[in-house]
């Protein structure tokens, strides 16, 4: 066997690595409501958003402990980037764990595509940058998607309001997360970067918690293990995945890759709970989604044209 045919198979054989981790990420990223819905009847939806982020935090912090690649020094120096980012990431968890009350998770997994469009829009005020024709056909569009979402008729529209309205906070204040660190945390060491994110999230989550007076013991093996699972599936592997996938590939592709993630979750919550979008919901979604695959795939043509 020559060389050649020897790089070629090591090739062949890392695409496919890593095209089984995409299929991983978007199967994980699809479960976030539904871990939301499988805690809601054993803790209120921000005490259990405290319990599995502590326990991801743990996980993390004995890892680097044991690899003794923990920075104290990275706090220090950027203690107010981490406490900024950890409140968005706080009130974004509970947010959207309370969101699930209200709303069904394969709703709240397509109203949650409106990330895009809020990243979007802080381009616009943030980085001064503009929106082609096509890009707002596609922002009005997931914005449209929305309101028949959440104005449905029926006893039902003011809760699936309130449930959207939540999902959109929460999308709101991951967003400005994301924008956040992505203008100031390239240079961060991951390692610490991811600790110091959960730690700094963990600690307003209790003090969130604390506030609300709902700081409860979880009772029963069933609740620690469904919390043990959030934790290590729902942030440290789903988190590692995208942080991975996303140094392979454009942020673009990546948000078109993510756009699957609401059927799976809509897949989830039929078979685990037997709920399912209304027939409404699902033209709502399917608007917020289509609009989402417009803005993005706009933003990628834009970026060829400048490279060309």
């Amino acid at each position: 066997m020559s060389d050649f045919e020897v790089e070629d198979g090591k090739e062949n054989q890392a695409q496919s690595r890593f095209a089984a981790a995409v299929v991983v990420m978007v199967l994980i990223d699809s479960l976030h409501f539904v871990f939301a819905q499988l805690l809601l009847p054993y803790l209120p939806p921000t005490t259990s958003s405290f319990y599995y982020m502590t326990m991801a935090f743990i996980q993390v912090a004995i890892f680097a402990a044991v690899r003794r690649e923990i920075d104290w020094r990275v706090f220090r120096d950027h203690a107010g980037f981490f406490l900024a980012i950890g409140f968005l990431v706080a009130a974004a968890t509970a947010m959207s764990f309370t969101a699930v009350f209200y709303i069904d998770p394969g709703t709240a997994a397509m109203v949650a595509r409106m990330d895009t469009i809020f990243s979007l829009a802080f381009g616009i005020f943030w980085l001064k940058e503009y929106l082609a024709p096509g890009e707002k056909v596609g922002a009005l569009l997931a914005v449209l998607g929305v309101f028949v979402i959440s104005f449905q008729p029926g006893g039902e529209s003011s809760r699936l309001w309130l449930g959207s309205l939540l999902v959109l906070g929460s999308t709101f204040f991951y967003a400005l997360h994301a924008a956040i660190v992505k203008r100031q945390g390239g240079d961060i060491d991951f390692l610490n970067f991811f600790l110091f994110r959960m730690g700094s999230a963990s600690l307003f989550l209790f003090l969130f918690t604390v506030g609300r007076g709902e700081l409860v013991w979880p009772s029963g093996w069933q609740v620690w293990l469904i919390l043990l699972v959030t934790a290590t599936v729902n942030v440290t592997i789903s988190r590692s995945l995208y942080y991975l996938v996303l140094r392979r590939i454009d942020l673009s592709i990546l948000t078109i890759l993510l756009t699957l993630s609401p059927l799976m979750t809509v897949i989830w919550s039929l078979a685990l709970f037997g709920e399912r979008p209304s027939l409404q919901g699902m033209l709502g979604g399917a608007a917020v989604i289509s609009g989402v695959l417009l803005v993005t795939i706009g933003r990628r043509r834009e970026r060829v044209g400048e490279r060309l």
